[in-house]
């Protein structure tokens, strides 16, 4: 099997398995079917396998996307190339709480929910982080990413945790927050200069960029800018 994301590949053993290939959308493209087919196209070229290519739309807009892009003739269809899509705001969050997946936890941030629920999923993402039991990178960098798209209000924290009380897990949620507000306090004295500053956020981008995390949603999360990412991508 081989994983393919963008301009990522990782071949895995077997010659005969399948290639998955995904690609992260978090903007409207109005070429992304064609993007898709040629991808895929050179995929094939190079491992000879067969693809099953996997298109992840996670921007806020709710869209009917196309699932595939061909060509034809009044008297002849030449090619018709599809694709599976996977629109995360589609998606309801509630579905995927129970998981056990590091992936999903960071992506119910993404999904179908209205603003009376945003505290509710905010919650539940915590939960999934006692439960995953990660390390203390791995969780901050999930931690990073959801509230990049999920960051509450101060009225919303205030509620937060509130409802954490009435959790059996209260106080594992409360040790990893009270960890991650000692870990930011102990860095800022410790930096205390802008460099230093810039440094943690690097660190986040190189991260996101080893979990295959687009252009954009990296700049959002870090703050640095497009040049800055290309940099570090072309230093990994």
């Amino acid at each position: 099997m081989t994983g393919y994301s963008s301009n990522y590949c990782v071949p895995f053993s077997g010659s005969s398995s399948p290639c998955f290939y995904i690609e992260n959308q978090s903007y409207v493209e109005t070429n992304f079917p064609e993007r898709m087919f040629l991808y895929a196209c050179r995929l094939y070229e190079k491992y000879r396998r067969r693809i099953l290519p996997i298109a992840l739309f996670s921007y806020d807009t709710i869209r009917e996307e196309p699932d595939h892009f061909g060509w034809e003739f009044p008297f002849l269809e030449v090619m018709k190339f599809c694709y599976c899509t996977l629109e995360l705001r589609k998606k309801n969050w509630r579905d995927f709480i129970e998981m056990t997946n590091p992936v999903a936890a960071a992506l119910l941030s993404k999904m179908g929910y209205n603003r009376d629920e945003r505290v509710k999923v905010r919650l539940e993402f915590l939960r999934m982080l006692v439960r995953l039991e990660l390390d203390p990178a791995r969780t901050q960098l999930l931690a990073v990413f959801f509230e990049t798209y999920l960051k509450l209000n101060p009225q919303e924290e205030q509620l937060l945790l509130t409802e954490m009380r009435q959790i059996p897990e209260e106080a594992h949620v409360m040790e990893l927050m009270t960890s991650w507000e000692k870990k930011g306090m102990m860095k800022g004295k410790k930096e205390g200069k802008k460099e230093g500053r810039n440094e943690g956020k690097k660190e986040v981008a190189r991260n996101m960029l080893k979990m295959n995390m687009d252009m954009e949603t990296i700049m959002k999360a870090t703050g640095l800018s497009q040049r800055e990412v290309e940099l570090l991508k072309s230093s990994e």
